[in-house]
């Protein structure tokens, strides 16, 4: 597969998503399930075409999906697909085995660096569609460090949000440095033994956190208070909710994968429609790739 087919692809994701946004927006509103006559009336599409484009993105129709977004979910999450940190710690698991998950490999700036607020560095950036819209990337020649999202905040917000965490950066537009990692990075690379790397840029204890978030595999669910107790700070958990919310690699680093201890999504610093999606989209891919049990004969 071309390069320039897997941008085509990423591009359908793209527009695709749009579509989904702007249905769970309305699902999120509605106080009792949406039939996909409806659905697909407020997207200003036939049933047929708003079924096949979602399908085509989610991997599931309308109706399953929207059983994923119920607010209910965040809780069943919890519940069913909870993974103890200690544990993937434990057996040197870094993450799930699908996509990026094993195949990132990372290293971080030391503080006197990030002290500097990122002087003498260079930081490359482009805009890539991505499957959950537009996507703001930016990176070092070591790896990403920043993975930015437009579509709930507009381009121009995402940019000044990203470029604001390294004030004394140098940053050059060129997504051509960029665009391999990319491609791993959102999973339309078939080559997954060269991995995305990253690059981490962040105070000591922010990058405790996010090496946390590491380790919760895809499709599965934390809290911040079990973060807290996997970096070994268990009083710590509003320090560790906001070191969540300023993680730079969204996605990548599974900042949408950390949930209140109640089950609450809790927020998300690039939109809620985006985490919601975003764990709706992993946990129908987590219940596809699933075994199949073999009924007892």
């Amino acid at each position: 597969m071309t390069d320039h087919a897997l941008s085509f692809d990423l591009n359908d994701n793209g527009y695709h998503y749009g579509v989904v946004r702007r249905a769970i927006e309305l699902i999120d509103r509605a106080e009792e399930p949406l039939s996909l006559e409806e659905i697909a009336e407020s997207m200003g599409m036939s049933p047929a075409h708003f079924q096949r484009v979602f399908s085509q993105w989610a991997g599931v129709s309308p109706k399953r999906f929207q059983q994923y977004l119920m607010l209910g979910h965040a809780k069943t999450l919890l519940r069913e697909r909870f993974t103890t940190l200690a544990a993937s710690h434990a057996v040197g698991l870094s993450g799930g085995g699908r996509l990026h998950d094993l195949f990132l490999r990372w290293e971080a700036m030391s503080p006197g660096e990030f002290a500097r607020g990122g002087a003498g560095l260079e930081i490359f950036w482009g805009w890539f569609e991505s499957p959950f819209g537009p996507a703001l990337v930016m990176g070092t020649e070591k790896g990403i460090c920043g993975i930015g999202f437009a579509a709930e905040m507009g381009a121009r917000a995402a940019m000044e949000d990203l470029v604001s965490r390294w004030p004394s950066a140098i940053f050059v537009e060129d997504p051509a440095v960029l665009r391999p990692w990319v491609l791993r990075a959102f999973g339309a690379a078939s080559d997954r033994l060269d991995p995305a790397p990253l690059f981490l840029i962040g105070a000591p204890f922010q990058i405790k956190v996010w090496e946390a978030l590491l380790a919760v595999p895809s499709g599965q669910v934390t809290t911040y208070s079990e973060i807290a107790d996997a970096i070994g700070s268990p009083r710590a958990v509003r320090a560790v909710g906001t070191a969540v919310g300023r993680n730079p690699i969204s996605w990548l680093i599974p900042c949408h994968r950390a949930l209140r201890k109640s089950g609450g999504l809790g927020g998300y610093h690039w939109g809620l429609p985006m985490k919601r999606a975003m764990l709706a989209f992993e946990a129908v891919r987590s219940d596809a790739e699933a075994p199949t049990v073999p009924a007892a004969r």
